[in-house]
């Protein structure tokens, strides 16, 4: 679908990374150079029509953001770096004022480095403890197997949507719903679900959310985070400077801006959120709805092609998402992405950045192949095709 917009393709690349970044529609694009090119002004600076108009694209931006994820406030939306940048904010900046020792953290070793290391921060200068909600059998997170572990020192529960190796979709609205019954704070990691399904935060009631831009057809360094306005409210900025502050006279004197901007310091990535916005409105004519049908005929067709190779080991057979990790048996993972790069296809090789998520699954690295609505069933053959004689893999690493 779609694939005439995307100028990468034209380079004869097949790209099965996804995961990690998407690519950049034409409208992405030309937005970031119309704005270099015609008002590439900082915004909410400058008291001059190129930098209103800056100022007036990027609020734009936010807008289409409220309205993407259904928010109901439009201070709810916090412009960041990214995702990680985003869990980082929450943990450092909320949790870190109100959770104490042995209060507890729960979250799953299929978590993406970015929802972990923070709360690992934690245990080292609150004292908290970081326990895990076990995997079912297919590695998928349960309500009962989460009732299971929860504890009256349970205070936060931290889940990526879809995680990024396994490809699970977790029941986040059931989550939050017992949670929020056990006065426990839910956070979610959107990163790998905001541009392949439909989400919306009153529906799931979640407390956080945190997503990237550029996993969702946008620039690289934009991302956003969610958050209930009233904790956004209690959220403490970490990051201190121009455009955050109503005035300092010194030390003793110093008040902060209201939200959104007293939690985005400093001239923000101007270019990337007006091309964002961009971004949003393509993904939102497409469907988001035709984007997941779509990349789950896509997968199936994957798996059950891979699933008849004897030495192919499907790691998530089975998945709610375009994601698929396998393993061509005792050829080590990057020696298999290096291979098909000969062949100018993109995979991702590796731990993934869940570098705990082997005490589940027993399998250290892995190849992940993340689809999207520009890929197709014939790229799909040219992969499988490429991994079926085993000893040419072999030969050509050589």
């Amino acid at each position: 679908m779609h694939r005439e917009d995307f100028p990468l393709l034209n380079e004869d690349i097949i790209y099965f990374d996804n995961g990690a970044t998407t690519l950049k529609p034409k409208c992405v694009i030309a937005k970031t150079v119309e704005y270099y090119e015609k008002y590439g002004a900082n915004a909410h600076r400058g008291d001059y029509d190129i930098s209103y108009k800056a100022s007036e694209e990027y609020e734009n931006t936010r807008e289409l953001v409220k309205k993407f994820i259904n928010a109901r406030h439009l201070e709810e939306i916090i412009f960041t770096a990214g995702a990680t940048e985003s869990l980082n904010l929450v943990v450092l900046g909320f949790f870190k004022k109100f959770l104490e020792a042995d209060d507890e953290v729960l979250i799953t070793k299929a978590e993406h480095a970015s929802n972990v290391l923070p709360w690992f921060n934690l245990v080292k200068t609150n004292g908290i403890k970081v326990n895990y909600i076990p995997l079912d059998d297919n590695h998928y997170v349960t309500l009962d197997n989460l009732k299971k572990v929860i504890t009256p020192h349970t205070k936060v529960i931290s889940l990526a949507y879809i995680t990024n190796v396994l490809g699970d979709m977790r029941p986040i609205k059931e989550i939050v719903e017992f949670a929020h019954q056990n006065n426990i704070f839910v956070v979610v990691d959107a990163a790998q679900s905001i541009g392949h399904i439909k989400t919306d935060v009153q529906a799931l009631d979640v407390d956080f959310l945190a997503f990237s831009a550029h996993k969702m057809c946008g620039p690289t360094g934009v991302g956003v985070l969610y958050g209930k306005k009233e904790l956004l409210e209690e959220l403490e900025p970490l990051i201190l400077g121009g455009g955050m502050n109503e005035s300092f006279d010194n030390e003793n004197e110093v008040y902060y801006k209201e939200l959104p901007a007293r939690l985005e310091a400093g001239t923000p990535n101007v270019a990337g959120v007006i091309a964002f916005g961009e971004a949003i409105k393509y993904l939102e004519d497409i469907g988001l709805e035709n984007i997941e049908n779509y990349e789950k005929q896509l997968r199936k067709y994957l798996v059950d092609k891979l699933i008849d190779i004897p030495h192919i080991d499907l790691i998530n057979i089975e998945s709610d998402s375009g994601i698929v990790s396998f393993n061509v048996s005792d050829i080590f993972s990057q020696d298999v992405a290096y291979y098909l790069n000969k062949y100018n296809i993109c995979v991702r090789a590796g731990s993934h950045c869940a570098k705990i998520l082997k005490k589940e699954t027993n399998v250290k690295n892995s190849v992940r192949v993340s689809l999207y609505f520009y890929n197709t069933f014939e790229e799909i053959d040219e992969l499988v095709d490429l991994l079926t004689d085993k000893d040419k893999i072999l030969k050509e690493m050589l």
